[in-house]
C-alpha cells in the first residue's frame, strides 16, 4: 500500500473531482485515522477499479450505484468505524460479496492488529474478494462458503460482526446465533425495514440494541446488537 500510489492519484488532474468526493466520503465521520489520507485514498482508488473490472462479468453492486461509489459504498461503509471497540482483534463480515463494508474498514484498519473474515457463499465473489486481497495486502480471510455451514476456530472468533443489506434480522439471528462469543456485538447497514425487522426478531430474541442514525441514507440506521440470547 504504498503512499507514491496516493501521490500519483493526487496529482493526476482528470481525477480532481475524485479526489474531491473521496475527502468528503472521510470526512462524513469524526475519526481520527491512523494512516495518510492519500494512501487511503490511493487504495480505495485502486479497490474502485478493481470492482469496476470485476463487476463486468460479475454483478458486485448495482449498477445504479457504482458511479456513486465515494457516497453510497465507501460513505456507507466507514460509518462503521466509531462502533468498533479500540480492542477488537477479529471481524467477520457475513455475506461480504462486493466488498462493503469489509474492505473499506480493513484498507482503513490496515495499520491495527485486526484480522477480517469474509464469508461469502458464490464463488465468483469470492474470487473477487481474494483479488482484492491480493492486489491490496489487505489482512483478510476470505471463507468460499455459505454462513451456516463456516465455522469459526476459537482463535478466530469474531469480537464484532458485520453485515450490509444480508437478511432480514431475524433470520441472520438464526444462522450465526451458535457461532457467537458472550461479547460477540453486531453491527448491520440497515434500511427503511428495520423497525419491523426488530419486531420480528422480539418475538423470539432478547438482545440489548442501540439505533443509529445513518450519514448516507435518511431512512436507513445502523444497528448495534449485543448480548443476544435466545427466548425460552
Amino acid at each position: 500500500m504504498s503512499g507514491e500510489g496516493g501521490r500519483r492519484f493526487l496529482q493526476g488532474s482528470k481525477n480532481i473531482k475524485n479526489q474531491k468526493e473521496a475527502e468528503k466520503a472521510l470526512n462524513i465521520i469524526n475519526y481520527d485515522y491512523d494512516r495518510p489520507l492519500d494512501e487511503i485514498i490511493s487504495d480505495l482508488q485502486n479497490f474502485y477499479e478493481i470492482l469496476c473490472k470485476w463487476q463486468k462479468v460479475q454483478n458486485l453492486v448495482s449498477r445504479e450505484t457504482l458511479q456513486q461509489y465515494w457516497h453510497r459504498h465507501v460513505a456507507d461503509s466507514l460509518q462503521i468505524l466509531p462502533y468498533i471497540d479500540k480492542n477488537s482483534k477479529n471481524i467477520a463480515d457475513l455475506g461480504s460479496g462486493g466488498g462493503f463494508p469489509a474492505v473499506v474498514l480493513a484498507i482503513i484498519l490496515a495499520k491495527k492488529p485486526i484480522k477480517f473474515t469474509l464469508i461469502e457463499a458464490n464463488s465468483r465473489k469470492t474470487a473477487f474478494l481474494r483479488t482484492v486481497k491480493r492486489k491490496l495486502q489487505l489482512n483478510m480471510q476470505i471463507i468460499n462458503s455459505r454462513i451456516e455451514n463456516y465455522e469459526f476456530s476459537e482463535e478466530n472468533r469474531p469480537d464484532i460482526i458485520t453485515a450490509r443489506a444480508l437478511a432480514p434480522l431475524n433470520e441472520l439471528l438464526n444462522l450465526i446465533f451458535p457461532k457467537l462469543q458472550d461479547k460477540t456485538k453486531l453491527i448491520l447497514l440497515k434500511g427503511k425495514e428495520y423497525s419491523g425487522e426488530l419486531a420480528k426478531a422480539n418475538s423470539e430474541w432478547q438482545y440489548n440494541v442501540i439505533i443509529n442514525n445513518s450519514a448516507t441514507d435518511q431512512c436507513a440506521v445502523i444497528l448495534e446488537i449485543s448480548n443476544i440470547a435466545r427466548k425460552v
